[in-house]
């Protein structure tokens, strides 16, 4: 296993995550470990049911965003399983609480949840894999973000209709650039937002703009970000929030 490519993604029961996980599972001499919510889903079963690359193999663990402890469980898990190292993390796991309510009336605890599950989880899993990242030849860890945190683009994008949402993953951003300056010296860290793809919480910010669907399939979302995550520079990745379709720079 100490030769192996290992990959951490969060959130692979369905979406962008899901899919990132099919492509690495395909792959020759991988291992690839991926967090869900619930080990018995008809999701996890759908992926321990792939034919994975020759050498490669599969390690589903239980890690819930709403949970301070799943991560550093879901470490001891995998450590004990055998993985020494881990040389990719990459946070896509995240919600935009339903039903959306507009700022005037949105619930504390609607803010305070969405803070934890998009926000304070990331920092929680940087923590718990540090370690493992740092045995990796090209430690990489990245954290999947949308332009709708982005405070210089709230009135283009009209993202003042997902506050929750918004405020945290612009809280994600913040954490995530504290990671990347100050662990610069032997870490690269990726904010990366994937576009506006076709899954639940994306086709209802599409509807609401005026559009029948996002415009982005779950595969093209995925293989850009992944690619993004894969070859990007340290100094490239630094201080940068990176629309994976195209490279460029999105404001904060």
């Amino acid at each position: 296993m100490s030769n192996s490519t290992v990959i951490l993604v969060t959130g692979v029961s369905q979406g962008i995550g899901k899919r990132i996980a099919e492509i690495c599972l395909a792959r020759p001499n991988h291992v690839v470990i991926g967090s869900v919510r619930d080990l018995e889903s008809a999701a996890t079963e759908e992926l321990r049911a792939l034919i994975p690359g020759e050498g490669t193999r599969l390690h589903l663990v239980q890690i819930d965003n709403t949970s301070p402890d799943d991560a550093a469980k879901a470490v001891a898990e995998i450590e004990a399983a055998g993985v020494e190292h881990i040389d990719t993390v990459i946070a896509n796991a995240g919600a935009c609480p339903f039903p959306v309510l507009p700022i005037e009336t949105i619930p504390n605890a609607d803010l305070v949840t969405a803070f934890q599950t998009n926000a304070a989880s990331v920092l929680g899993l940087f923590q718990a894999v540090s370690h493992l990242l740092r045995k990796s030849k090209d430690p990489r860890f990245a954290a999947f973000s949308s332009p709708g945190s982005s405070i210089s683009l709230i009135a283009p994008m009209q993202s003042w209709i997902v506050p929750a949402y918004g405020i945290s993953k612009a809280a994600q951003n913040f954490i995530v650039q504290c990671l990347a300056f100050s662990q610069k010296d032997w870490l690269t860290v990726i904010a990366t937002t994937p576009g506006n793809t076709q899954t639940k919480p994306g086709n209802w910010i599409a509807r609401q703009l005026g559009h029948e669907q996002a415009a982005l399939t779950i595969d093209e979302s995925a293989v850009a970000t992944l690619k993004t995550v894969e070859t990007i520079s340290r100094e490239d990745a630094l201080g940068r929030l990176i629309n994976a379709q195209n490279g460029e720079t999105i404001p904060w």
